[in-house]
């Protein structure tokens, strides 16, 4: 005899509170894991694509470790030693930045220059609060990334922990479709398929548009030689993964920037502007629409929120696991109302077939 529907709800239920209870206890302790999983799941499609030409499994996972620790290294010895310099410089010049904002106001409104007006004053101290506040920031940041992602994550587990899963992915998959209970599989498997397009879309795809867009800009800002252009190109493709905030942020940033350093000089500001506005087109109509995708069904707002939450519930593991979650739930929400809409609760005996 089968049983019950609400007493496997009870199970399942259980179950799942059992495992959202162990993954708030180990918090910070799964970070590796959650990182090697989901830098596994990225390179997936990769070593199918390797495999579907005559690689095996294992050579294609070797492949892709190869070139992913290479560009590792060259990202850290590179990049990064310069992005931290660039981040503490601008976040130094901030008091600059702040008198000649003064400065310029006050020669376009001499009423500014009255010692006791509260905007002279506010301008005043804006440089002051920006530095302190900006190292305060940057050193919580340096501090939080050294805490979390230490050596040995960086350099051991998550590495490991990346390769046995990509090696392993598909027996894992098999294993798991094995257990499902075989009443419910076919749902299953069908909301597993569309969390992972969904996931598919805008994980993989929209990480891509971040990375292109964010080496695009910081590439474009530095050869029209904008003081800062690395940092500013970092910010703004870390922050297209959220729809218009990237270039939002990134071209107010660079705009500002640039009327700083080139001011009069009306060309190079103009530059700066179509670099952003560029990307935008580029974004827009060929790498979102390409990569991402227009069925991914992640609203902005809805996104926004599962960082905010996730991130203040669990930390730096919260803004990693936020976007499949709320992928998963947006999935399960789609599912759940379609059920309503088919049932009497939704449709009232109006409905219901007559006897």
């Amino acid at each position: 005899m089968a049983l019950p529907v609400k007493e496997q709800a009870k199970y399942w239920g259980i179950a799942t509170a059992i495992f959202l209870l162990v993954m708030w206890a180990l918090g910070d302790v799964i970070l590796p894991f959650v990182l090697g999983a989901a830098v596994a799941y990225c390179l997936d499609p990769v070593a199918d694509w390797l495999e579907s030409h005559g690689f095996s499994r294992g050579w294609a996972t070797g492949i892709i470790t190869f070139f992913a620790v290479l560009l590792f290294i060259v990202a850290t010895l590179l990049v990064m030693p310069l992005l931290i310099r660039q981040a503490s410089d601008l976040v130094a010049t901030t008091p600059q930045m702040a008198s000649n904002l003064q400065a310029f106001l006050t020669e376009r409104f001499p009423q500014l220059a009255d010692s006791e007006s509260i905007l002279r004053r506010s301008l005043s101290n804006l440089g002051d609060t920006l530095q302190s506040r900006g190292d305060e920031l940057l050193n919580a940041v340096l501090a939080s990334v050294s805490g979390l992602v230490n050596v040995i994550v960086l350099f051991v587990i998550v590495p490991v922990v990346a390769f046995y899963l990509l090696y392993d992915w598909d027996n894992m998959v098999a294993r798991i479709d094995a257990l499902l209970p075989r009443d419910h599989a076919p749902v299953i498997r069908d909301l597993a398929h569309q969390i992972d397009r969904t996931m598919a879309g805008f994980v993989r795809g929209q990480g891509t548009v971040c990375l292109i867009l964010g080496v695009y800009y910081a590439v474009a800002l530095m050869l029209v030689g904008l003081n800062f252009g690395l940092i500013v190109g970092f910010i703004a493709g870390a922050l297209t993964f959220i729809p218009y905030v990237g270039a939002l942020v990134g071209g107010l940033l660079a705009l500002g920037l640039a009327i700083f350093q080139f001011w009069g000089d009306w060309l190079w500001i103009a530059l700066v502007w179509v670099i952003f506005q560029s990307g935008q087109f580029v974004e827009g109509n060929i790498l979102t629409p390409r990569m991402v995708g227009s069925s991914v069904g992640l609203h902005p707002v809805w996104l926004i929120f599962a960082l905010s939450a996730f991130g203040a519930l669990f930390g730096f593991v919260g803004l990693l696991v936020a976007v499949p979650v709320a992928a998963i739930i947006g999935v399960l929400v789609r599912f759940a109302l379609q059920q309503y809409k088919s049932s009497l609760l939704y449709k009232g005996l109006a409905e219901k077939e007559p006897d």
